[in-house]
């Protein structure tokens, strides 16, 4: 499964970003003006800001990307959050620091612990959900549709595995939530695909932790691009399939470029490091293949934003498109 069968047709249709530095930064620099009036509390109407300028500035065959979300929802989002996962593990802390009985603290930590392990994967469902829900194109929703139970379960399963395994069982897992998070996507009526195998990344993953001593760990940006490559290429919609074919060395150039900005614009560069991204995908991305755009009809489902509320306290990305 190392290489994916060719897509039918030979349709190729490419992806454009039109976006601009000085214009993100104009957005940019009212939203951090507005959220340090507010004490914080227009991030999330900002963070809202920024999605909606970079999906309307995204351009595939010919029909623009639209965002949906809204600041109203993002907040409520946050505040569920805070509530179900952020209180409690406050209260079992303090149980811990305040208890002189062992048997509370061993307890408190085992309940953080199981609370971390299951909201963490939940913040990931949550976020691809409420992400997709909130994303249009030519009109149509996209949607995900897994279930958060059985990815909840691929998630422990395979986090043990890893730890195991001492961490060889990594590619393995990260190509099965992939293959999970990616299958159950939608657009309209249309279920995305991925036919990649779970070993596809092990060998790469191998060799490039035996290199990275003597890359002084260089190497890993290979893998990324590796890996990259691999998800997108295993990647169908319909007899569409998508092909990506950025290197290592496009990758490292990248994110390299992208730190020399921040540091030296003491992170006023950061929209001009968001348009460099998103141009890179747009480079190095295509769709190739008949869409049939013609058969995908209407199908929108409801999606919470506690799920974004969740990924943003915990760091755990819903929409990543490489």
């Amino acid at each position: 499964m190392g290489t994916p069968p060719p897509a039918a047709g030979g349709e190729i249709h490419r992806i454009l970003f039109h976006g601009r530095g000085g214009s993100l930064f104009g957005i940019h620099i009212v939203n951090v003006l507005l959220t340090l009036v507010t004490l914080g509390v227009y991030y999330f109407w900002g963070k809202t800001r920024v999605r909606a300028y970079l999906w309307g500035q995204t351009e595939i065959a010919g029909d623009r990307l639209a965002y949906h979300g809204s600041g109203r929802e993002l907040f409520i989002g946050f505040l569920k959050a805070m509530a179900f996962f952020a209180f409690p593990l406050f209260l079992l802390s303090l149980l811990r620091d305040f208890t002189t009985w062992e048997l509370l603290k061993w307890l408190s930590f085992v309940l953080s612990y199981v609370i971390v392990s299951v909201f963490f994967p939940l913040a990931i469902v949550g976020a691809r959900r409420y992400r997709l829900s909130r994303t249009s194109w030519r009109g149509i929703r996209l949607s995900f549709r897994g279930s958060a139970r059985e990815f909840v379960k691929l998630f422990i399963v395979n986090t043990i595995l890893v730890s195991i395994t001492l961490g060889l069982w990594y590619p393995l897992f990260d190509v099965r939530r992939h293959a999970f998070l990616t299958s159950e996507s939608w657009f309209g009526n249309r279920k995305f695909g991925f036919d990649g195998a779970s070993s596809g990344l092990f060998g790469s993953f191998l060799l490039t932790v035996i290199l990275t001593p003597f890359t002084l760990g260089l190497c890993w940006f290979w893998y990324i691009a590796k890996k990259r490559r691999y998800f997108w290429d295993h990647t169908t919609f319909g007899a569409a399939r998508f092909r990506y074919t950025a290197t290592g060395g496009a990758v490292l150039r990248l994110m390299l470029g992208n730190l020399i900005i921040l540091i030296f614009t003491l992170g006023l560069g950061w929209p001009w490091a968001q348009v460099r991204s998103a141009r890179f995908v747009a480079r190095y991305l295509t769709v190739v293949g008949p869409l049939d755009l013609e058969s995908i009809q209407q199908d929108a489902r409801a999606a919470s934003a506690t799920g974004e509320g969740l990924a943003g306290l915990l760091d755990a990305g819903g929409l990543d498109l490489g």
